[in-house]
């Protein structure tokens, strides 16, 4: 496997660290999880749990095996010390200054192993004025100004349904850092400090809006925008039934389809109109698509190429049949707890995959 003679000491928590290193793990990294003795992992606890532990736990933690150790001990910080020696990365999540304090930060660390790449998660990074603040997705997403921009014009801004800059701006930079060193390490044989902030990395979330901003001084307004609802060919309509059809006709070509299909040739010019004109065409849509329910929409655009599909429910996700070929729910049999279902392996390689070994480890005394 890709990352088979890399070994991983992780001593994060919870979601964007815990995330990062299952990503190596399941392309083959040896991933030691490093947990208090006293609490751990705070999500092995989380509910719904299943054979004891959180399964939000089991999912993240897959491929890894666990030990405890008291950092503030000192024959335990020998034991990480020593256990640093043979690292190739050490991942952590504390605030700023925390693994200093403990005499275990990467100016310390890297005296017992020049080699050793040494990734850093928090919220607002190593330096500036809010680097010693506390924060969660909402916080960072809402510094970032994205928040700000998420929902429609006549409510407050919503809250996502997934943690943006956890997995977004935490877990993958971190994943794309640690791969960026080891590849620099590679060529030079150098460790280095990798430094993530969840607040830096939403920022360039905002590719299709910020720069606009920043260039020519538009300040996008909520629920205007066209790739944000703001337009009636980008936009989710109610069916008869109280579903959801999810129309994303961007191109011309589809939006020609859409608007021949629903029976509104009329539409078809009127594309790119001012926002009182894309108001009343949303209007005058989701009249239409009141009229049939989910199903009958999906058989009618199903053969057509319009950008048009059903938005769904976790129970059809997993019957969907491109998650089945592609094989993005996979089911990890044990001897002890039984099976257990897992998120699939999205990153496709075709010579060296990722492969799900082992399920998320017991805590190790």
């Amino acid at each position: 496997m890709p990352l088979s003679n890399i070994r991983v000491l992780d001593l994060s928590r919870l979601l964007p660290g815990p995330y990062a290193t299952m990503v190596l793990a399941d392309f083959g990294a040896e991933v030691i999880k490093i947990e208090d003795p006293f609490l751990g992992d705070y999500a092995r606890d989380f509910e719904p749990k299943v054979a004891g532990q959180g399964v939000m736990f089991h999912s993240l933690n897959r491929n890894k095996t666990s030990v405890t150790l008291n950092l503030k001990d000192e024959a335990d910080k020998n034991t990480f010390l020593e256990m640093v020696k043979e690292a190739d990365v050490v991942v952590e999540s504390f605030r700023p200054g925390v693994m200093d304090r403990l005499g275990l930060g990467y100016e310390t660390l890297k005296q017992h192993n020049e080699k050793l790449i040494y990734c850093a998660i928090t919220g607002y990074g190593q330096t500036g004025p809010y680097r010693d603040k506390p924060g969660h997705d909402l916080n960072y997403i809402g510094y970032a100004g994205l928040l700000q921009l998420m929902g429609t014009s006549d409510q407050p801004p919503i809250v996502p349904a997934t943690q943006i800059a956890d997995i977004g701006g935490g877990a993958q930079p971190a994943i794309i850092g640690i791969l960026l060193a080891l590849f620099h390490r590679e060529r030079t044989g150098e460790g280095q400090f990798v430094d993530i902030s969840m607040f830096d990395n939403v920022l360039p979330w905002l590719q299709a809006l910020l720069p606009g901003y920043l260039n020519a001084g538009i300040v996008p307004e909520r629920g205007e925008q066209m790739l944000d609802g703001g337009t009636a060919y980008y936009n989710v309509y109610e069916t008869k039934d109280g579903r959801y059809l999810a129309v994303g006709a961007v191109e011309a070509k589809f939006w020609k389809v859409f608007c021949e299909t629903i029976g509104r040739k009329d539409f078809i010019a009127r594309q790119l109109e001012p926002k009182e004109s894309q108001r009343e065409m949303k209007r005058e849509i989701q009249a239409i698509i009141k009229k049939k329910t989910l199903e009958e929409w999906t058989e009618i655009f199903e053969p057509l190429d319009a950008c048009v599909s059903p938005i769904l429910t976790f129970p059809e996700v997993v019957e969907n049949p491109q998650v089945k070929a592609r094989n993005m729910i996979e089911t990890i049999e044990d001897e002890e707890i039984g099976a257990i279902k897992h998120i699939g392996i999205p990153i496709k390689l075709s010579k060296t995959p990722g492969k799900i070994r082992t399920l998320a480890p017991n805590r190790q005394k």
